[in-house]
């Protein structure tokens, strides 16, 4: 039921994330605004600007109902969506001719969604006897929920009345208990993050709870269509989370950041700017919250206290505002003109910031708490120097490993900042690896539901992994985060290496490591080593050793050699994204080799217009801590022993 209840919250982000172009159409078209400006042309593009934002606020049953039904669909197919409008204009339709009392608004949009998904799911495959066969398949869905809302519309014509008084009560009794009311449901709002479950309770109160009947006579329901249609009495249950999401969360960052070890705190710095702007311009606050919520539990409970208190004392104090996407900097300045005493945010940010300050910091201190930058260490992966899709295929491709493997993961959905993942088997998770490569926390919600909380780029992390396990999650082609494999077994201190061992692995001018023109190879993240300006294609064993790896694209190869030390050759830069094209390889993994054993030949000619550079980096990926310099320069022939002495 809990992992069910989570797959419906996922899919209320496709509608929720129709307010933020809604809200800005109605605020900029409104007589406050743009609506203001006694110009024909003005009041021309005003109107339009109002009338499609409504067109929005007014049909967001509908929405929900199709944007739902796409979420819960295995595939998001168009068909489900279809079949989720269907589903709302029936169901609407039959509650009208029994009872034209009854409303369910968005919620009725919600089962219309539901109904429509899982009607989907079971068959949208179904297949008929050949003179029936048109219909079978994606073509029945529509059929089927037209029959089974038709059902369903009778039945709760009937029953509707009661949840609905019950509903209406609850509202009521929210909305009319003031401050206590509001501070309840900003606790539970917070409380509610870690399963998921928040934007269920949030699509109640900020899309049903409440009435409005505007001045054309228009009735509109929930507290942010009713904020936005200028209702005196909505935003209430929105205002308080101004100062939580645009101070208080950033003063917890700034708290972690001074909490943490100082030789660490340079590490955390720019994860904790980052998450803290992020959360004071947008209001998406779930990465500074997933930042603390599984090492340190009882600062998120209190956060979640402090949400609730800030909730009840904006509404004491006479602060109503609201959002069309989240209470941050840019709705605060969108919605002036709606808000009431919009000045009282900086008094109450300062004092929530205050808050959020001192008690972070004396708790994290005073109670060890394992926060960002004092958490026991953990091997993190290297990606310096990658391209942004390099460390999306890497972050990918080692997500399905620690989740498992492809054989062990058998659904991939998200939501705004976490992956939702059904498994054969949540213990075959491996957390340490998940963290390793960017996972902020892992949730396991039973034995086949698992969340990973990634952070706002979990989308891109989504697709990428959706599209390695069709392909069965092939190995990377990016040799940087393998090569942390390489680091593991560093040779003993009487396994130091002979230098005369070690000869000219090409042909072509030593370099320095330093004068690598790539940032990851040059600053000795990679090791230190040394690079070749190759003039040559030839590439030979500079060792006796083994193979350890030749990579898919063919452009590097890992050596280990006999006393130990792991040698990584890779030719050129940026070459990888060549594919093999141009290189030929005549060894493979395991393969023990001999000083002037060929490697590999690489066709110069064809592939360098096509890469930044030739210089080749040949580094010692186990030798952190020791010092590489040449004992040779220039120019120098392949084969030529002592070029280089290693301390």
């Amino acid at each position: 039921m809990l992992a069910f209840l989570q797959k419906i919250g996922k899919s209320l982000m496709f509608p929720i994330a129709t307010l933020p172009a809604a809200a800005i159409l109605v605020r900029f078209g409104s007589d406050d605004m743009l609506g203001n400006i006694d110009i024909a042309w003005v009041q021309y593009v005003a109107a339009i600007m109002v009338a499609a934002g409504n067109a929005i606020l007014g049909n967001l049953p509908i929405i929900f109902a199709v944007g739902i039904a796409m979420g819960l669909a295995v595939d998001g197919a168009g068909a489900a969506a279809l079949a989720g409008l269907i589903a709302q204009l029936v169901l609407v339709a039959v509650l009208g001719s029994v009872n034209d009392k009854l409303d369910m608004g968005v919620f009725g949009g919600v089962i219309s969604g539901v109904t429509a998904g899982l009607l989907y799911n079971k068959f949208r495959n179904i297949q008929f006897p050949e003179w029936l066969s048109f219909f079978g398949g994606r073509r029945f869905v529509p059929i089927i929920t037209s029959i089974v809302m038709a059902i369903l519309g009778a039945i709760l014509g009937v029953l509707w009345g009661y949840p609905q008084a019950w509903l209406d009560s609850a509202a009521n009794w929210m909305i009319g208990a003031g401050p206590l009311g509001a501070g309840i449901y900003g606790f539970l709002n917070r409380l509610l993050i870690p399963t998921g479950l928040h934007h269920v309770i949030n699509t109640v109160v900020w899309f049903d709870f409440g009435t409005f009947k505007t001045a054309a006579g228009e009735l509109v329901k929930g507290d942010i269509p009713r904020f936005l249609a200028g209702d005196p009495t909505a935003g209430h249950f929105q205002a308080g989370f101004f100062p939580i999401m645009m101070f208080g969360l950033p003063a917890a960052c700034l708290a972690m950041f001074l909490a943490a070890e100082k030789k660490r705190r340079p590490l955390v710095a720019g994860m904790f700017l980052s998450i803290g702007i992020t959360a004071f311009l947008t209001g998406v606050t779930e990465p500074i919250e997933f930042s603390f919520m599984f090492l340190s539990p009882i600062l998120y409970g209190i956060h979640a206290v402090l949400t609730g208190i800030s909730l009840a004392v904006a509404y004491i104090v006479g602060f109503r505002d609201g959002f069309g996407f989240s209470a941050s900097f840019i709705d605060y300045l969108l919605n002036l003109g709606l808000a009431e005493k919009p000045w009282l945010l900086l008094p109450l940010g300062l004092a929530f910031g205050a808050l959020y300050f001192v008690i972070f910091y004396f708790l994290i201190r005073k109670l060890d708490l394992k926060t960002p930058g004092r958490e026991d260490e953990e091997e993190e992966a290297d990606m310096v120097g990658m391209s942004g899709d390099e460390v999306l295929e890497a972050k990918a491709y080692h997500t399905i490993e620690g989740l498992g493997g492809v054989d062990n993961i058998q659904q991939v959905d998200y939501c705004t900042t976490r992956l939702r993942m059904t498994l054969k088997d949540s213990e075959k998770v491996d957390e340490k690896e998940l963290k390793k490569y960017g996972a902020r926390g892992v949730m396991k919600i039973s034995k086949t539901n698992v969340q990973v909380i990634i952070g706002t780029s979990v989308e891109f992390l989504a697709e990428a992994i959706k599209n390695r396990i069709k392909a069965g999650n092939p190995p990377l082609k990016d040799e940087s985060i393998e090569i942390t494999a390489l680091k593991e077994d560093a040779p003993t201190e009487n396994e130091a290496f002979i230098p005369g061992d070690f000869e000219m692995p090409i042909t072509g001018k030593l370099l320095p490591l330093a004068d690598i023109p790539d940032q990851a190879f040059a600053s000795g993240a990679m090791g230190p080593g040394f690079g070749i300006d190759i003039q040559d294609g030839f590439i030979q064993s500079p060792v006796d050793g083994k193979v350890v790896m030749v990579f898919p694209t063919k452009h590097a190869i890992g050596i280990q050699a006999d006393n130990g030390m792991e040698i990584l050759i890779h030719v050129g830069l940026d070459t990888v994204k060549l594919n093999g094209e141009g290189f030929e390889t005549f060894v493979e993994a395991n393969q023990f080799i001999q000083r002037g054993d060929k490697l590999m030949n690489v066709d110069i000619e064809a592939i360098r217009s096509q890469v930044p550079s030739l210089v080749t980096p040949v580094v010692f990926t186990n030798s952190q801590g020791k010092e590489v310099t040449l004992k040779k320069s220039g120019y120098q022939e392949a084969g030529t022993a002592s070029i280089i002495d290693v301390k």
